[in-house]
Formats: C-alpha cells, structure tokens, sequence
C-alpha cells in the first residue's frame, strides 16, 4: 500500500502529523524526522513540563504493551534499562516499549521510547508530541525502533520507500507519501543517486553549489544529509560564510527582488532554490536560512 499522512506546517517548517499507538490506540502527532532513528512520545510518568503540555501515552492502557530493554532484547522480572537520547538543543529520558504502531493504514508491532523527562528547550514549545524518526536502520536502536525497517519486513508497503513533499502554498497540503512518490508534488523528473557513509543518515554527495547556475567551488564532492527534522540549511562555517558573502543579502532587504537562484549540484542535476526558498523574509527584514556548524 502507499500510505499518505497529511503534515501540517509549522509554518512550512516542518513535516508532522498522526500516528497511533497501542491497542486500543493512542493519537499521537509527530515530526516526520529523516535526522533521527526512533520513535519517541511522552509517557506518562513523565512529570516535566513538556511531557505534561503534550499527549502522554498510557501503558497500563494498552492490551499489548509491554517493556523491552532499549537495545531490543527482552525485558526479565518487568525490570529493563532507560535511555537518553541528546539532539541539538536538548535531550529526552525514556523507557522502551514494545506495542502497535501505525501510521496510517500501515500497522506493525514494534519498539518506541516513551519518555520519563524531557527538557523545556526545545520540546516544551513544540505543538506536535513526538518525533517519529525516519533514518536508515543504522541510527534506530534496533531492528524493531525502525519504522521503515517494520513496515518493509512485514510487506505492509507497495515499495520499500517513502516521499516527502512541503509544500509552498496554504491551499496545498504537505505530505509524506509512504510506499511510493507521486509524480503531482514533482517539479521535475525523478532521479535516484546512492546514499554514502555509514552514519545512518540519508547522506548524498554533491558536486558543488551554484548561483544562477554557476558553479562555485565552494563544496566540492562534500557529503550531505537530507535531513526533514532540519528547517534551516546547515554546514561547516567556511563553507557558509563563503556562501553568505557571494549571496550578499541586505538585511533591509533591498536587494531581495534581484537575489539569484540557488543550486546544489547532485549526479551532474542542479537542484534549485528561489530567494524565497533561502531567505527568511519578515516585513523589511531579511535573514539567510543557513547555520554554521562547527
């Protein structure tokens, strides 16, 4: 089957939607979230104020809920391990369960974190519960934290993939699309390249970045991740502060009509981006949407 789940955007920034889990089951609405491998609600033993904003899942609820140790293996005595999981500006403490989940029509048994503390920054202002991480299998805890990875081994999905697509319109839903593309949501045709290293992300190559379709020899053969639980374009300080200067965006905005199409060469195809797709523009007030990392 091709599963689609409609995300809302929070503004655009964003894929989420709902999901379920447990039996009888729980509404949980999640990031959709390429950079990271499992999938992670709040339980409810947790106290912290971001647990207590958002929907918590009820175990004791659920016919078949049970708790696993969170490398997989099977709890002894009802006594398993916790774990911390750290993102970029905060970290969740959970136990790990093992219950249904379904997204969509797709229902599969599998493990998730439920967690038992969650700092304020960032969950706490998130409107969404959770994340549901859609990495490669290397970055999920085991076997049965990966979605993709259950939703393939029990046959629940025409093909052995998924789509995304944000929109860039309030009249047009954003969706990802589970089991197939839709050829609708494309701007051009369809081309597949190999996924590199070994990190669990899904990391591709690049040729480089141009500017109205010049190359700059600012990346050259650098290795990216598509990454849909990241709103902003992010790399290494050189590289972006290279890339800040040679697009040279007034802060007034005064140049913003004439800004240059943004590209990033991928297998020899230049992907490109508009100045509205690069620049967060507020009233007169103009900012690149790139972070530096070091």
């Amino acid at each position: 089957k091709a599963v689609s789940k409609h995300a809302s955007s929070h503004p655009k920034m964003a894929y989420f939607g709902t999901i379920t889990v447990g039996n009888p089951p729980q509404d949980f609405v999640v990031v959709f979230d390429t950079g990271s491998g499992n999938l992670i609600i709040p339980g409810s033993k947790c106290q912290s104020e971001a647990c207590q904003t958002h929907k918590r899942f009820e175990m004791l609820e659920s016919q078949q809920g049970t708790r696993v140790n969170c490398d997989g293996t099977e709890s002894r005595d009802g006594e398993a391990d916790e774990i911390t999981i750290t993102f970029g500006t905060g970290k969740v403490t959970g136990e790990c369960i093992q219950d249904m989940i379904c997204i969509g029509g797709a229902c599969s048994m599998g493990h998730f974190i439920s967690s038992l503390d969650e700092s304020s920054n960032p969950f706490d202002s998130f409107s969404f519960d959770g994340v549901l991480g859609l990495a490669r299998p290397q970055m999920a805890q085991g076997e049965l934290f990966s979605a993709m990875g259950r939703l393939e081994r029990d046959n629940l999905l025409k093909q052995p993939i998924f789509s995304v697509f944000l929109s860039d319109s309030d009249e047009e839903k954003s969706e990802v699309t589970f089991g197939a593309t839709k050829p609708e949501h494309m701007a051009s045709d369809l081309f597949w390249v190999n996924v590199s290293g070994t990190s669990g992300y899904w990391e591709v190559r690049i040729d480089d970045i141009t500017i109205d379709g010049k190359r700059q020899s600012i990346c050259q053969d650098c290795r990216v991740a598509v990454d849909t639980g990241t709103s902003q374009l992010a790399g290494p300080s050189h590289v972006i502060n290279k890339l800040s200067d040679a697009l040279n965006v007034d802060p007034g905005c005064s140049n913003y009509n004439s800004l240059p199409e943004l590209g990033f060469v991928v297998a020899g195809k230049v992907m490109t981006l508009e100045r509205n797709h690069y620049v967060d523009k507020e009233d007169s007030r103009c900012s690149l949407a790139l972070e530096p990392r070091h």
